[in-house]
């Protein structure tokens, strides 16, 4: 039977969107690993709600890739695949150069970004790689909020998570503290109106991550 205790209940009435993002962070930080089977019936048992929500999660999961689905064969957690990981981050790269771009920035923005990389050091520091990449994705929601366009906001939830999944995967490879300058770098670009800078500084962030691939 499928081991799920690491799904926290669902305490209040739900619904798919709910049971999407419960599931869908489990495989993005290893909780359910890759070939993991998943049974509606199961998950539904774990997280308290009816079977029908989490057929609806799982659908959507398995649109952004992170679930192999066969009728009436099989449904489990999908395996890393090296060029949709690649397709992806160069998609996320370019929506973030626009965001950038776009973006109205103010004296707090600034702040917040500069606490968030604080914080996003202090767990690189100490290896939570929980803390650090919650810390990372406030740090580069500012920016995508700021420019007010919610297409990019949306396809950028929809593919980040297979970035985040291989940055769970591979923490320990990853080039964390010169992320720390570059995230301090690109804070002063924008600061100082330095787009081209700006724009430099947020391709290295993300191309960093195309190295991990060579590993997978």
């Amino acid at each position: 039977m499928l081991d799920v205790s690491a799904l926290p209940k669902v305490s209040r009435p739900l619904l798919r969107d709910e049971a999407y993002e419960r599931i869908r962070h489990a495989i993005i930080d290893g909780s359910l690993p890759p070939g993991t089977p998943l049974r509606d019936a199961d998950l539904a048992e774990q997280l308290g709600l009816s079977r029908a929500p989490v057929r609806q999660a799982l659908l959507r999961l398995a649109e952004d890739r992170l679930v192999d689905s066969k009728p009436q064969s099989y449904t489990r957690v999908a395996g890393f695949v090296a060029s949709d990981v690649r397709d992806a981050v160069r998609l996320v790269r370019a929506l973030h150069e626009l965001a950038i771009a776009d973006a109205r920035l103010t004296s707090d923005d600034f702040a917040q970004m500069r606490a968030a990389n604080e914080r996003f050091r202090e767990a690189v520091e100490t290896g939570d790689v929980n803390a650090a990449i919650e810390a990372d994705d406030e740090l580069h929601d500012i920016p995508v909020k700021a420019c007010g366009n919610r297409a990019v906001a949306a396809t950028l939830d929809r593919y980040t998570p297979l970035l985040r999944r291989l940055e769970y995967a591979r923490f320990s490879s990853l080039p964390a503290h010169r992320s720390v300058t570059r995230h301090e770098e690109l804070v002063t670009a924008l600061e100082n109106g330095d787009a081209i800078a700006a724009k430099r500084v947020t391709a290295l962030i993300w191309t960093d991550l195309e190295a991990l691939l060579e590993d997978v």
